[in-house]
């Protein structure tokens, strides 16, 4: 499959941690160095929010592309998945990276990180000081895009578990062939990263266990993870494994329903599904996902992971057509993820576009959603 043909199957039904305030399965001791100024890139004009809408959603700016991460001579990228670093940073963590503002542009690395400012309020935007690799956002670990046999190795999720930060990866032989998975590690707040340890075979549970998300829960030991296939064709099942076994295969179980584990998968939510964001907020277990089927990306809240199969989702997210989106209308859009510091009142996410064919915009933009769950909202 090649990159353009993964979007274009999404485009085409329109045509075209810790617990508490702060978002995260991570420590939440805020740090960090002052965030140089930067040049913003302005996103598409989409006017004023409407008075009524709820949730009420801002498109705020790209946080990626021209001007914003030239520095860090990463222009095109996507994805963006969050944590908080033990030393107190955020680290995102972005897939397939290029130089120049388009998809190919020279200098192709996945994946890459940048460090955000924690004390920057998010209301005033999401602020870089820093890359993984120094001036230049470098690639995690050396290896060839090549398609001998690897072509790219794409971050599912990234969790920060003690003093040690993990990302689940999937290792493509050919864009969206998943050969496997895999766990790098990291115990210097994300500055070096090892391929620590080979997980589960594509095929693992007929490819339900390739696209990741996870979180450690805060008191009974174990991190819960929410797996699905990367092809967007699937629906998400639930695993959990103690956390000082992460690096076990062996130690993962599947949730079986009617709170029984190990016995066959149950999917927790139908559909077609690709990325999706697990957190605490505000001691809720919530969850943002790109619900490629219908074109959207959807919310659930639940007091347990195991509760989210009977959560009723909620939109925030709509995908459109390029030239005629809004503040919650959005072309081509994948990969809604959490930024660490949102609660339930205000939640921002950050969220992906990429207009294959061109191949710009391919890029990441922060959004700010009051009352993401709808808890005011007249139904």
């Amino acid at each position: 499959m090649t990159r353009s043909r993964f979007l274009h199957g999404a485009a085409a039904l329109t045509g075209a941690g810790a617990l508490g305030a702060a978002a995260g399965c991570t420590p939440d001791e805020p740090g960090g160095a002052p965030a140089p100024e930067e040049t913003t890139s302005p996103g598409p004009d989409v006017g004023p929010v409407p008075e009524d809408a709820c949730p009420r959603v801002e498109r705020m700016a790209p946080v990626t592309g021209p001007g914003i991460t030239t520095r860090f001579r990463m222009e095109a990228t996507d994805l963006g998945a969050p944590a908080l670093t033990p030393d107190g940073r955020i680290l995102f963590i972005f897939g397939d990276t290029f130089e120049e503002a388009v998809v190919g542009g020279g200098f192709w690395r996945s994946p890459v990180g940048l460090y955000a400012d924690p004390d920057a309020p998010l209301d005033d935007g999401i602020r870089w000081i820093g890359a993984v690799g120094g001036e230049a956002a470098e690639q995690l670990v050396p290896y060839e895009h090549d398609d001998a046999p690897v072509s790219t190795i794409l971050p599912g999720d990234v969790l920060t578990v003690g003093e040690t930060m993990h990302l689940w990866m999937m290792v493509n032989h050919g864009f969206g062939t998943v050969a496997g998975t895999e766990i790098w590690t990291s115990s210097d707040s994300g500055e070096s990263w090892e391929r620590t340890a080979e997980m589960f075979a594509g095929d693992h549970l007929d490819g339900f266990l390739q696209q990741c998300t996870w979180c450690a829960h805060p008191t009974d030991g174990y991190v819960y993870l929410l797996t699905t296939g990367f092809q967007r064709d699937k629906g998400v099942i639930l695993s959990r494994v103690p956390a000082e076994f992460l690096l076990d295969p062996g130690a993962y179980e599947v949730f079986s329903g009617d709170g029984t584990w190990g016995g066959e998968p149950l999917t927790v939510l139908e559909g077609s599904i690709g990325e999706m964001c697990l957190r605490i907020v505000d001691g809720t277990w919530v969850l943002t996902y790109f619900d490629a089927g219908n074109y959207r990306a959807d919310i659930l809240a639940a007091d347990s992971p195991e509760q989210l199969a009977d959560a009723r989702p909620r939109t925030l997210l709509h995908g459109g057509e390029w030239g005629n989106e809004a503040h919650d209308v959005v072309a081509q859009l994948y990969g809604p993820y959490i930024v660490p510091g949102s609660t339930l009142e205000v939640m921002h996410l950050v969220c992906s576009q990429w207009h294959t064919g061109p191949d710009w915009p391919y890029h990441v933009e922060q959004f700010r959603i009051e009352d993401p769950l709808g808890r005011g909202c007249a139904d």
